[in-house]
């Protein structure tokens, strides 16, 4: 989380997108820009071990086949994943670190949305889908 973290109070999420959108699965932001322009990052060791699932509404990072490999790129699990907690899928899994307390309905939104291929990504949103801005609010 502390990764996490660390590029929202940089400013890191700010115009990023939601580039990759595959119903009955995911949605996954930041890496890239509108114009799809990539920003290089260092990656982090993987923390699939830390007991927390990908049920519907949590954040997990995304990363290769390397389980070494996430950097800022993130994802919001639109159903129940289980087939993604460790030691699934390749023995290593993917670090669940957080579960949205609201807005479910907009990510029901962006799921929903029409997708393409470009080049060489599937399952891109044939509209933007813009993150504006990512802030910490303290509750």
């Amino acid at each position: 989380m502390a990764n996490f973290l660390a590029y929202v109070k940089s400013g890191q999420y700010s115009g990023t997108i939601f580039h990759r959108v595959i119903p009955g699965f995911m949605i996954q932001g930041d890496g890239y820009s509108t114009s799809f322009a990539e920003s290089p990052r260092a990656p982090i060791p993987l923390e699939s071990q830390n007991g927390l699932k990908n049920v519907t509404g949590t954040l997990a990072m995304a990363r290769t086949s390397d389980p070494n490999s996430a950097t800022a790129q993130f994802f919001t699990n639109t159903i129940n994943n289980a087939v993604l907690d460790y030691p699934n899928p390749d023995d290593n899994g993917y670090v669940v670190f957080g579960k949205l307390v609201a807005g479910m309905d907009v990510v029901k939104k962006i799921e929903a949305s029409p997708t393409t291929t470009r080049a060489p990504m599937q399952d891109v949103p044939q509209k933007p889908t813009v993150i504006e801005s990512a802030s910490v609010v303290v509750q």
